[in-house]
């Protein structure tokens, strides 16, 4: 197994939101504010990660009929952990993501890490497949937030740095804002993503090797050509 694989999966081409379209509620939601999606994307890492851990420690010890809801407690845990957090040093963020916060618990994301990875492999390939996506959802919800506060309010992180003369579109910061700009970055990475199609050349053909012991061109013969 590739250690490496399994992170950089979750960056850009197994990305929970801008390829699997997954958690896309506190996407829309607290992405109005870059500091916002960068908050609410690590606390979802450090949990995704941590519950990773545990699961794929407790595999054989979970019961498969109870499994989803022990899958549950554990994260759970880990959410209150990091909304206790939050809530004594960081009390500003804790109160702009709100309930969101809470609702981590019941992250497709972290749920389906849990099931479809976590409950399957070792400690180590599972912490990195959550530290992964993650860190491909941070990605996501700090581009989104960005370009949400950057036209919405001509800010970025607070900081003021549009000119005066251009005023700001508050279209962006609202709902109907969220969705265009989250369509616009799938639309992107889809574009980046797209493979370019095969060339057709002798070099592709499943019956090259026939061609060239001397059998002839199976495609030319089917087809009523010559070799």
């Amino acid at each position: 197994m590739s250690y490496m694989k399994e992170f950089t999966k979750g960056l850009i081409k197994e990305n929970p939101n801008m390829v699997m379209l997954l958690g896309m509620c506190p996407t829309l939601a607290v992405t109005t504010m870059a500091v916002n999606g960068l908050g609410m994307g690590l606390s979802t890492t450090f949990v995704l990660v941590c519950s990773n851990i545990v699961i794929s420690l407790l595999k054989k010890v979970i019961p498969s009929t109870v499994r989803l809801p022990c899958y549950i407690v554990v994260i759970a845990g880990f959410v209150t952990f990091v909304s206790l957090m939050l809530q004594a040093f960081i009390p500003v963020l804790y109160s702009s993501l709100g309930m969101f916060l809470s609702l981590i618990t019941v992250n497709c994301i972290i749920l389906g890490r849990a099931e479809m990875f976590a409950s399957k492999n070792k400690v180590l390939p599972s912490a990195l497949d959550g530290l992964g996506m993650g860190l491909g959802f941070t990605l996501t919800l700090v581009i989104v937030g960005s370009l949400r506060e950057i036209f919405g309010a001509g800010q970025w992180f607070g900081i003021t740095i549009m000119p005066e003369v251009i005023e700001p579109m508050t279209l962006f910061i609202l709902p109907a804002g969220g969705f265009f700009v989250l369509g616009v970055v799938i639309a992107v990475v889809n574009r980046i993503m797209k493979k370019k199609p095969r060339e057709i050349s002798c070099q592709n053909c499943p019956n090259a090797q026939s061609c060239f012991s001397g059998e002839g061109c199976k495609v030319n013969k089917e087809n009523g050509g010559n070799a």
